[in-house]
């Protein structure tokens, strides 16, 4: 990732006494080479966060074009079966019984961080610094987004197991699969 900021100060006159563009406001030009595959949360955080200044009219948001590539043929996903939970990482979709479960950003990368990571319990502080990126905030919003995402999958399926007294962790139960090419 490069970043370049141009400063609001005009431009000097070049020797043959051509005046150059004014710049009345300061650029910022931030070029994000992504990999094939999942964003991290962090980068698709930032990634949100430039999509929320370009919509508010703060700042203009312009792509370039990726390089050309020859279309390859995309294979239908396996059948999942009725309690199994399928995360499509590259297309950042999650089915659940034979239907697509509309997730926040957030629940996504709760869910898949948790499900990368079986076994392991976090605490409430530090499931906000890896999944939300930041640290000062009310521990209460990770119980939140846990009791969501429960309800989006109902009470018949295991997600995530409350370890009482320190944070969450992926269910015993939880029949998840990680599916990274689509």
């Amino acid at each position: 990732m490069s970043v370049v900021a141009i400063s609001p100060r005009p431009r000097p006159a070049t020797r043959a006494d051509r005046p150059g563009p004014v710049r009345t406001a300061a650029t910022l030009t931030l070029t994000v080479e992504l990999q094939p595959g999942p964003l991290t949360p962090r980068l698709a955080r930032l990634l949100d966060l430039i999509g929320e200044l370009a919509e508010s009219g703060e700042g203009r948001l312009r792509a370039a074009a990726p390089p050309p590539a020859a279309p390859r043929p995309v294979p239908a996903p396996p059948a999942a079966g009725p309690d199994e939970v399928r995360i499509l990482a590259g297309t950042r979709v999650v089915r659940h019984a034979g239907r697509v479960v509309q997730l926040t950003r957030i629940e996504y990368d709760l869910l898949l961080y948790l499900a990368e990571r079986p076994r392991r319990v976090f605490t409430r502080p530090r499931l906000l610094a890896d999944v939300w990126g930041y640290e000062h905030a009310l521990a209460r919003t990770v119980d939140v987004h846990v009791r969501r995402l429960r309800a989006k999958f109902g009470a018949g399926t295991p997600l995530v197991t409350t370890v009482y007294g320190v944070g969450y962790r992926l269910a015993d139960d939880a029949r998840i699969t990680i599916d990274r090419d689509h």
